[in-house]
């Protein structure tokens, strides 16, 4: 399985599939499977891409 977080660049807009109450998040930088999300409900948060996969929300 491909694993879709070392696709996502910054300025793409995600969500947390565990915590939709987090809002959508856009993506600050993906370095070494580190992803920091700035959350519109959390704010900034980093996420081990390799234990959470994000979902990219397109059309928002």
């Amino acid at each position: 399985m491909t694993n879709l977080n070392a696709l996502l660049e910054p300025g793409m807009l995600v969500q947390h599939p565990d915590r939709p109450d987090w809002g959508i998040g856009q993506v600050q930088s993906n370095i070494g499977g580190r992803i920091t999300v700035n959350f519109r409900e959390e704010g900034k948060v980093v996420i081990d891409g390799a234990r959470i996969f994000l979902l990219p929300v397109y059309g928002s």
